[in-house]
Formats: C-alpha cells, structure tokens, sequence
C-alpha cells in the first residue's frame, strides 16, 4: 500500500534540508573567519613570497666619532651580486663574465647557475666599481642588492677599540660588538613579482621599503691622544723586543677612557682571518680582559689603605734588610742587598717590598680584604666591553700571613689593567671611583658604578705627594722637565698555565698621574715579556710613559709649572767589574738610580752600555754575577 505523505511529514523534511544548508553555510562563514581574520596575515605573506621576489637592502652601521668629532668608522655602499637560475639564457656565457669580473672560480659559479633554485647568491659585499660592470652587462636572471661595509679611517689605530665586522654586518669585536644592536639599523627590502617558476613577470609592479640606518656613537677616545700611546707601544715592541705591549690614559675625573690599546694589532680595513684564534688574540680589549700580577704598581693601594686606617704616617720608619721571614719562609726584597731604615716616603719611592708587608700585615686580612672591595678589585669595572674579567683574589679564609705579605706588594693577587686604574684614579681623585668607559655621556652606560668616599681627601693628597716624589727622585719637576707628574713602577713575574714561576719572563709596567696633586690624567703602559737584557718597569715602561706624557703636555698646550727646571745629563760610566759598594757611590755622584738583579758581589753586565747620554734620575740596571 502506498505510504501517504502528510504535511506535517513535509514540514520536517523542509525543516531537515534548511538545518542542513545552514550547517553548511555557517562552516563556511567559519572557515573564511579563519581564513581572512585569524590567518589572514600568515597566508598573504605566503601568497606574497610565492608571487614575488625579495632582495634585502643592508642599512648601513651608525658611524663612530671620537669625541672631537673625528669619523673614526663609517660605512659606504657595496653590492651583493643574485642570480635567479631560471631567468639566465646562457649560463655559460654569465658564469664567464661574472667569474672574470668577481675573481671567482668559473666552475664553482657554473655551478650555481645551474641549480634549479629560484635564487642564489654569488659574492657579497662587492665594490662599487665591479658592481656597475655587471650592471652595464643587463646580464639576464642577474640582480644586484644593496648591502653595506665599513672603513676604519685610521686604519690599525683602535683595532681594538672599535673591533670588526663581519661580512653580513655583524659586530664581531670591540664597540662593534658591544653596541650592535644600536649600531645596525633596519634593513630595507626590495620586490619584483614572479611567476610560479620564479621568473620575473614583466611589466609587473615593483616595491623598495628603504632601509634605516644605524644611531650614530661618539666615544671618549681622543684620536690624538691615541696616536700618541700607540706611536710608544710601536716603539717599545721594536726597543724591548716584547712579546705584547698595552697602553691606555685615563680621565681620573669622569672614567672616560682618552686611549686604549695593545700591540701586536692589525688593520681593521684588513682584517686577518686566516688565523682565528691569534685574530681574536689580538683583538681583545686586553686591559678588560687580561688578568696579571701587578707587583709594585700595587703598592699604591696598600698605602692608601693602610694610611686611612691611620696604621702609618709619613715619617714612620721601616728597616729593611733586604728580606723578611713570615711564617717560617724567607720573603726577598726586590733589592736582596736590603734598603737600610727609611721612611715611609722614602720606601715608597724605593719601592720596598719589606716596608709593604708590614704594612699589609698591619693591616690584617678582614681590613686588607674591605679596602680591596673598596677599590673594586674581584669584580668588574663596569666598562662598556665584552668579555670583562673579575681578576683573582684568594679566598679570605685562606690567606695566611705569609700570603697577606705577598698581596702588600702586589704579589698573590691577579687583577686587570683597569681595575688598578679604577682603583688609583680613585684613591688619586679625592676618593671618588667613577667606572671607566667608551661611550660618551649617554644613558646606555647601564653599568656604570660611582662610589663616594672610598678614602678621605687627606689621605688622597697623601698619596698624591708620594707619587710625586717617587717619579722625581733628583728634584721637584724632574720626571718630565718643569711638569708636577707623579708614578709608580712595577715588575712582576709571569706564571706558567700549569702552575709555577715561568723563570725569566715577567710583567713591566708604569702608572702615571698629572697634575700630581689633583690627578686628572692617568697614563698606564705595561709590557709582557720584554727580552732586550731588562725588565724593570722603572727601565723598560717608565721611559715611555715619560715619552707620553711629553707628548701628550705639546698637543694639550701645557703650560710647565716651573720654567727655570733644566735636566742635566751625564754618560753611562763602565762598572762592569766594580763591587757594588764602588757603583753605589759611583751613581750618586752621577745622580743615577739603579736596578738590581742578581745576588753577587760585583757587576757583570750593565744597561745601558757605556756612553749612553742619561738624564740625571735615570734609572739603570747592573747585573751581579
């Protein structure tokens, strides 16, 4: 029997295909939601790179000034050379001229061509000139981008102040490095639009989207005042033969870094890469970096310390017998002959390692190691540098006292250059530590540590006066003729990787203060490993530093504090041979300082040889035998 249909059966069926349809119309409305609204971006930028072709602009680095406005990195415009295979009709014929004009091998860019790739990259970072050969070529499915380089006007002045780059536009080294992000700007884009085997659609629109370039930097280096410190470090790698030289002056008012720099070094528009490890060597900021045991140099901080405590005064007398046994062991003087009784003044300037560990014993561990704090030592200045080192301090509940004694005179204890300067540039400035850097005013030096009051004002002029008088031994002025200049030397020994003293190798080095009597130039140089017969920071560094600071007074226009100082000289007399009690007497009719090394009773080699011409309080060596 057939099945009648009703209308309320007819209403269901109606109501059944228009749920359906809605269903249907509802994912729809879903799906282009999705579609348009949520991944709309992401599939249009798909689209967009399946329909076009994009050639990144480079911006160009920000350029580096010093701080007389000096351009001391800037970049200019090169080229980086694409290929897009599919659009190239003879690709031997391409491969021929680009392999000519690029110097590069024909079968390696043959080869390239041949991909079945959209694009590929020939040579970056291509000079203007080459560029416009190409250009002049219209060689088909080959396109040139706009990339950027730099050019270090100076060449290897500051190679490792400013560092590198590397061929993409990277900081590699240096300020390079350590402000990249402020240094390298926004990269702009050019399209073509393309088919879909990525050939270039003709008569199809074009886009550019320029790129931004960098924050321009001005630093605190004077570039004059750099000449001058790297002009003595080239001299002191050819006079004293050594194996690495640095040298710096620093602003004791504000941290501001004036000079910076080491030897061995490189041009920076010719940067060595053969050799990754000795390029990256030579391209630390070593004064940052580098740890080392400062010897006399040291002493100035023990003093400060000790002369705040009120633990010394300058008329305190100290006897030095050329050693000292603490805890059973025999500590040397530098001079084994000893010193004799001598102020505290008068040990300074002799730098007497017997006087510093009394004083360091004085002091006593939980005090010595307050003020090393203080001072900044086992923590990081604060520069804007990468790769800063904490130096080495023994933990304090280790030190026994024959450890403390050593530290007194700037042995047992690793530190880097600048946190001696940081140190001296405080005790020197009234007390007030400032953190050294390379950047010029700005809030990016986030790092920056000031600290008040590390000692009082009276014990900085204190110390001030001794620095005076160590560095001008014949007279008031004499250091560097008619100008107030104070100092310290240093020697130390050097350290084998393995543990141990490496016999013969050691550390020289000369700080320096102008005005003396309220610091505001420092002048730090150090040497490793001298090999020319002597390593005596008062022999193989002060001289330089003299040189310097000599240098430095004629480009700054300093007037002398004494115009009637006139610096005698005299010839460097034959003592080879003669007892040390006869070269005693003999060098202070003379008015010559000396160096000893060696503990025999008379001389077998002197420096300098006989004749030399020798300003009065010129400091020699005379070897023992």
């Amino acid at each position: 029997m057939q099945r009648a249909f009703t209308l309320f059966s007819l209403k269901k069926r109606i109501l059944a295909v228009l749920l359906v349809i809605s269903f249907i119309f509802c994912s729809l409305v879903v799906r282009l939601f999705v579609l348009q609204v949520i991944n709309g971006k992401q599939l249009q930028a798909r689209a967009t790179d399946q329909w076009t072709r994009d050639l990144s602009i480079v911006a160009p680095r920000g350029t580096i000034y010093d701080r007389t406005g000096s351009a001391l990195a800037v970049s200019y415009t090169t080229y980086n050379v694409y290929v897009r295979a599919r659009e190239v009709k003879e690709k031997s014929n391409t491969a021929v001229h680009l392999s000519q004009i690029l110097e590069l091998d024909f079968e390696s860019v043959y080869a390239k061509l041949s991909k079945n790739t959209s694009e590929v990259l020939i040579k970056m970072q291509v000079e203007g000139e080459e560029a416009e050969e190409i250009y002049k070529l219209k060689l088909p499915g080959v396109y040139l981008a706009e990339n950027s380089n730099r050019y270090y006007t100076y060449g290897n002045l500051l190679t490792q102040v400013l560092g590198f780059i590397s061929i993409d536009n990277v900081g590699q080294t240096g300020i390079e490095a350590y402000y990249n992000d402020l240094l390298k700007g926004k990269d702009g884009y050019s399209y073509v639009q393309s088919d879909l085997q990525g050939k270039e659609i003709g008569g199809s629109l074009r886009y550019y989207v320029a790129g931004q370039a960098g924050k321009d930097l001005t630093l605190t280096i004077d570039s004059k005042m750099q000449l001058i410190v790297e002009q003595a470090l080239e001299k002191i790698m050819i006079e004293q033969k050594a194996k690495a030289v640095t040298g710096m002056i620093l602003n004791a008012k504000t941290g501001e870094i004036l000079s910076l720099s080491s030897k061995p070094s490189f041009d920076l528009n010719d940067v060595p890469r053969d050799d990754l490890e000795k390029l990256f060597a030579d391209s630390k900021i070593k004064p940052a970096t580098d740890i080392y045991e400062p010897g006399s140099t040291f002493k100035i901080l023990t003093v400060a310390a000790a002369l705040e405590e009120g633990l010394t005064t300058l008329e305190d007398r100290f006897y030095c017998p050329g050693f000292r046994v603490i805890d059973g062991i025999r500590i040397k003087c530098w001079r084994t002959i000893g010193h004799g009784s001598q102020t505290l003044t008068e040990a300074f300037a002799n730098s007497c390692n017997c006087c510093f560990m009394d004083l360091a014993l004085r002091l006593g561990v939980d005090k010595f190691y307050s003020y090393m704090s203080k001072f900044g030592l086992g923590q990081k200045t604060g520069i804007d540098a990468t790769g800063e080192a904490s130096g080495i301090l023994m933990a304090k509940k280790l030190v026994k006292n024959v450890d403390l004694a050593r530290m007194g005179f700037g042995h047992a204890i690793a530190l880097t250059p600048l946190q001696l300067l940081s140190a001296v540039s405080a005790i020197t400035n009234g007390g007030t530590f400032n953190s050294p850097h390379l950047l010029l005013g700005g809030s990016t030096i986030s790092k920056a540590r000031k600290v008040e009051n590390i000692i009082s004002y009276n014990t900085s002029q204190t110390v001030n006066g001794l620095l005076e008088f160590a560095e001008n031994k014949t007279g008031k002025y004499t250091f560097v003729e008619g100008y107030n200049v104070g100092g310290k030397t240093g020697t130390a020994q050097k350290y084998k990787e393995t543990g141990g003293i490496d016999t013969g190798k050691y550390i020289s080095s000369f700080v320096g203060t102008y005005p003396a009597n309220d610091p505001e130039y420092i002048v730090f140089v150090m040497v490793d490993e001298p090999s020319n017969g002597a390593y005596y920071g008062s022999i193989v560094a002060a001289p330089y530093g003299k040189e310097i600071f000599t240098n430095l007074f004629d480009y700054l226009g300093e007037q002398k504090q004494d115009e009637s100082i006139i610096i005698e000289y005299v010839d460097m007399p034959d003592v080879v041979g003669k007892s040390l009690t006869e070269c005693a007497i003999i060098m202070k009719e003379l008015g010559l300082d000396y160096e000893l090394d060696g503990e025999g009773e008379f001389i077998e080699r002197q420096l300098p040889p006989v004749g030399t011409s020798l300003a009065k309080g010129s400091t020699i060596l005379l070897i023992t035998n």
